[in-house]
């Protein structure tokens, strides 16, 4: 079953304190100002961009290398872009989860997890 765009963004507008943020410039991720680096993509696209660490780049190309592709590296960070089309919905939300959980402040993330997120 292929994820769709607008599943994913649901999924990161569901995180608290969260928006869609990333946008696509000259082909890769910029960020505007004050906001979180959290997932992105355009609404009709066939891939998005997750923020993941190396180790975390390279182990999600190794378990899927249809699914994931190592996107430009941008400061400690590097984005994995994702085919919608070959992803697993759960496993994608868990990546888009993770992601945010790097860049949330602790309290929210705490609140998230004492609420069953």
């Amino acid at each position: 079953m292929a994820v769709t765009y607008a599943q994913v963004r649901e999924w990161v507008l569901a995180l608290p304190g969260t928006r869609e943020v990333m946008v696509e410039q000259w082909g890769h991720p910029t960020l505007r100002v004050g906001d979180k680096m959290i997932a992105g993509g355009a609404p009709d696209s066939p891939t998005m961009s997750v923020k993941a660490t190396r180790e975390e780049q390279a182990e999600l190309i190794a378990g899927a290398p249809q699914t994931y592709a190592v996107a430009e590296y941008v400061g400690r960070y590097g984005w994995v872009r994702v085919d919608l089309a070959t992803a697993d919905p759960e496993e994608l939300h868990q990546v888009v989860v993770e992601a945010w959980r790097r860049t949330a402040p602790k309290r929210l993330v705490k609140e998230y997890d004492s609420a069953g997120g």
